[in-house]
């Protein structure tokens, strides 16, 4: 199998890891709200998850429906993908998977202050965490671009059968094979 079509596998198990991570976390500070270290992992490492649930909460009501919902689904995509060796099921779950990396990155846009400052706004960027979005990010686009390149190499190849087709003038059927 292509190296490139088991790479794609790598941005859906980044956002799955991520967010098992962060869940579990959340989950540890439950049992343990005194320590700070879970507390500091949680605030600042996870932070974005916090603000995507926040997010999230004004349209679904469910404990855990971040790792559930939306990665652990994704995740299972991809993996059926890699297993079935299905193009179509890679190129569903590297969607989805770029599509929530830019839902948390937009996630810490809502509910910040719209201060204005030399004619430029201001983004907001969460004080910790940022090499888990970065993380996060980079493996979904490039899962989002090998996915693509896969399906231009596609049509590449599809139209070099049709262009020597229509040069040889023979039958669709012979050209096509």
């Amino acid at each position: 199998m292509n190296r490139l079509f088991k790479l794609q596998i790598l941005g859906p198990l980044a956002l799955f890891a991520a967010t098992l991570s962060a869940e579990l976390a959340a989950r540890a500070l439950e049992y343990a709200p005194s320590s700070e270290i879970l507390w500091y992992v949680n605030l600042k490492l996870f932070g974005i998850f916090q603000r995507s649930d926040a997010y999230l909460s004004y349209f679904v009501h469910v404990d855990g429906f971040q790792l559930f919902g939306l990665a652990l689904p994704i995740f299972l995509l991809a993996c059926l993908g890699l297993a079935t060796k299905s193009r179509p099921l890679f190129t569903i779950a590297t969607h989805l998977s770029a599509a929530y990396a830019v839902f948390l990155v937009a996630s810490w846009q809502v509910g910040t202050p719209t201060l204005r400052q030399a004619s430029l706004g201001t983004i907001a960027v969460p004080s910790g965490g940022v090499f888990v979005m970065a993380t996060i990010l980079g493996t979904c686009m490039l899962s989002f671009a090998i996915t693509h390149l896969f399906y231009f190499r596609a049509v590449h190849q599809e139209i070099g059968v049709l262009v020597r087709w229509l040069r040889g003038g023979s039958s669709i059927a012979h050209g096509l094979d």
